[in-house]
């Protein structure tokens, strides 16, 4: 450890960032692991993963660990010194063991070469050897996080953060910790200052960010917000060290101190510095080792050997702590499903909920669903949620499932979130999600009070809050997640009137790469893409349309049909090629005025073009995020002509208005007049969902059971979670509706036409919301 420390100032990183991206690499970078599998990571001596945590060391002495991301990842300009900024977050733990002293610790790594040559555990933490260290041309980068502290290294505390260069001996370093942000002191008071103890157990996160010479080192324990004061924030020069590509990981090392060193989620980029925003902070495992028991202290033990009473009564309470042990490790089997360990959201008690919402008291219902009603609650610590509680009925016990395996691994500032599940006996779930503040949005656009009505600031900023989720969906998660409803209602605002994307109970996840099985008419009319009507198949595409329409009804101010008046695209349509496009604008707005009419036009063209009935012809979720935030193309110089060019020139509008049969927005009556010709194709497409759902339910009750089996040794079965599972996935094959909730506030004058099956035409398969 170094005594050497600089502190630049911090903001500088923000007023350079325009010009830092704008150098950004030809192939940028981002990924996120919320949990990691096989194909995520190259595995490296005693590094494995299990239940989706990556363990690098384990109770073996000094051994080595190592994970790499599989592919290189460029940092450094070709034929140049420039360095590429990056920016990444984790999430670790150093777990000890009892009666073994703890070490050594783990480092985040940039190195040139794959595999561990010459490399030695121990206080070498996996990375050089006796012989290697400090030689220029290892070309390595870390950030070490050691317990440790080593003479050899100069190390000069045994709890430290450290910035290495080719060398364990420490470019900088400081003792592990952050500063809160409700403390205001000066750079040399200390007192403010909380000491984090590395190797205890707890998770912690950890934020790095470099730019233009200048690195960021924060960290904190999970769950808190970043410090705004960085533990590490200095300038350092990695052009010599760094190569063009270099592969980026973690690694760690054991001697005759040992200790578990685990990698909870990570995300990396090298563009976008809030992508750390997307890890899962909450519902993660604990590993903060247990207090010993009295009944088996040395004193105890002592006291036992005392008369023949006194051993008696030792006797008969030792049985009893046996015994009421077995009993709660029963329970605690019938209450964990094997699933959960597979996702974030985990079970709360049924007495937690049922205080939180006083009783299910029908004071606290603020929304009504086709599975039951939803609540407002407030936790134990103050903390509201909204809390849906759903029946056995009407396939329930399906839609239960797909918001945990579905939304319950969505994590984004921008979508609704799902906090925990209960399921108290058959027939009975509760979902409990975060708590919107302010309904939802089209309360405050259709039909609204003046002073309730969102301004066109307001509704823009909503729009890219929206913009930014749907992408996530698409784009920054393992799988594509089509939502298939999005719509005002469908959207809802928090405290600070930031949107967030709710109702997944239509929502369908497949791989990246893959088309969704699906050729089922799911939706709302009005919001329907032309070709979900014609063969009922989702995309992609599909989503970037109701998105459209999102943006038309948002700044028009007006549903998308209305009785007695054309349809929204059709107005919005006629008023661009009158030129006067404006004039379809949210009349209100224009009474307020005060709004940016080049940046109002720019995104009402943004919505006809979402809206355009061929679906290769609409822009992906990417180039609508960026339109939105009025990034040009870099051979776009004026982006509202090129909208309005692009628009114009697809001269297939009127065909499809008024040669094909249908509208934009298909009606009721389109969907029953596709139907007659794709009921086969749908009859075919259910069979195959159904077949496949029942595959992918044996599947996983296999591999469920076989989880099971190999902890069944150190007794962690979970045997009454898998038969539970099983009987739960099997019941998602049988083919449901999904709940549709909707806010207390529901408006009498208009309801949305939620088309949910096209077989159920005749027997209520439609909706009213």
């Amino acid at each position: 450890m170094s005594a050497m420390k600089k502190h630049p100032n911090p903001s500088l990183l923000l007023l350079l960032l325009p010009i830092i991206l704008s150098c950004r690499p030809m192939s940028a970078i981002d990924f996120v692991f919320n949990g990691f599998n096989s194909s995520n990571l190259i595995l490296y001596d005693s590094a494995t993963i299990e239940s989706r945590i990556l363990t690098l060391t384990n109770r073996t002495a000094f051994r080595e660990g190592r994970a790499l991301y599989p592919s290189k990842v460029t940092t450094k300009a070709t034929n140049s010194s420039y360095v590429y900024p990056f920016s990444t977050s984790f999430i670790f733990a150093m777990v000890p063991y009892k009666n073994v002293l703890p070490g050594h610790g783990l480092i985040f790594i940039f190195v040139t070469h794959i595999g561990i040559n010459g490399t030695s555990p121990a206080q070498y933490l996996g990375l050089f050897n006796r012989t290697n260290n400090g030689n220029p041309s290892n070309h390595v980068f870390g950030i070490e996080f050691d317990v440790f502290a080593n003479q050899e290294f100069n190390d000069t505390k045994s709890n430290h953060v450290g910035i290495d260069l080719n060398s364990l001996t420490s470019k900088f370093a400081e003792e592990a910790g952050y500063w809160p942000d409700n403390k205001k002191s000066s750079s040399a008071d200390r007192s403010s200052f909380k000491k984090l103890k590395l190797n205890n157990g707890e998770n912690y996160q950890v934020w790095i960010d470099y730019a233009d010479s200048l690195i960021n080192i924060t960290m904190a324990p999970v769950g808190m917000k970043r410090p705004t004061r960085p533990l590490l924030n200095v300038s350092i020069n990695l052009s010599d060290v760094f190569e063009e590509e270099m592969y980026v990981g973690f690694t760690s090392a054991t001697g005759k101190l040992d200790e578990s060193h685990k990698i909870l989620a990570w995300s990396y980029s090298d563009s976008n510095f809030s992508l750390s925003e997307s890890l899962i902070t909450t519902g993660l495992p604990s590993f903060v080792p247990l207090k010993g028991s009295f009944f088996r202290s040395k004193a105890f033990i002592a006291g036992a050997v005392l008369g023949g009473f006194a051993v008696i009564v030792a006797v008969a309470l030792i049985t009893l702590f046996y015994a009421r042990r077995k009993q709660r490790m029963a329970r605690a089997r019938a209450n964990m499903e094997e699933w959960e360990l597979e996702y974030w959201p985990h079970r709360i008690t049924y007495q937690e909920i049922e205080t939180a919402t006083k009783g299910f008291s029908e004071q606290n219902v603020i929304g009504f669903g086709g599975n039951g009603k939803v609540y407002k609650g407030v936790l134990p610590g103050g903390e509201e949620v909204a809390v849906k509680r759903i029946s056995h009925e009407n396939n329930g016990m399906r839609e239960f499932l797909a918001e945990i395996s579905s939304l319950g691994r969505l994590k984004h500032r921008s979508l609704v979130g799902l906090r925990a599940w209960c399921k108290r006996e058959k027939g009975s779930f509760s979902l409990v999600y975060d708590y919107m503040e302010n309904g939802s949005l089209d309360k405050r656009v259709f039909n609204c009070d003046e002073n309730k009505m969102l301004s066109c600031e307001e509704r823009i900023r909503i729009l890219k809050d929206v913009a930014s989720g749907v992408l996530y969906l698409h784009e920054g998660w393992e799988s594509k997640v089509l939502h298939r409803d999005i719509k005002a209602s469908n959207v809802l605002l928090d405290q600070e009137m930031n949107g967030r994307l709710g109702d997944f109970g239509l929502a369908r996840m497949h791989s990246h790469g893959q088309m969704a099985i699906t050729t089922r008419v799911v939706g709302t009319v009005g919001y329907l893409a032309p070709e979900v009507v014609r063969s009922g198949r989702a995309s992609a595409q599909t989503d970037v349309f109701g998105f459209g329409v999102l943006i038309l009804e948002v700044m028009c101010g007006r549903r998308p049909i209305e009785e007695g008046k054309p349809p929204l695209i059709e107005l919005v349509w006629q008023s661009m090629t009158q030129g006067q496009l404006l004039d379809a604008l949210d009349p209100r707005i224009k009474a307020r005025g005060g709004f940016d009419e080049e940046e109002v036009e720019r995104i009402l063209h943004l919505g006809l073009l979402c809206t355009y009935p061929e679906p290769s012809s609409r822009p992906k979720m990417r180039q609508a995020v960026k339109i939105l935030e009025g990034k040009n193309e870099p051979e776009i110089d004026d982006m509202n002509a090129y909208l309005l060019q692009h628009t114009k020139s697809k001269d297939m509008w009127l065909n499809y208005s008024h040669g094909g049969g249908y509208s934009y927005h298909p009606t009721s009556e389109d969907i029953k007049k596709f139907q007659s010709f794709t009921s086969l194709s749908w009859s075919n497409s259910e069979r195959e969902e159904e077949r496949q759902s029942r595959e992918n339910a044996h599947n996983l009750q296999r591999a469920a059971t076989q989880k099971r089996n190999r902890k069944s040794g150190s007794g962690a079965g979970h045997g009454g979670g898998t038969h539970e599972l099983g009987g739960c996935i099997e019941a998602m094959g049988k083919g449901v509706d999904s709940l549709h909730v909707k806010h207390h506030e529901a408006a009498a004058s208009y309801s949305d036409e939620r088309v949910e099956n096209a077989d159920d035409r005749e027997g209520g398969g439609k909706r009213r919301r």
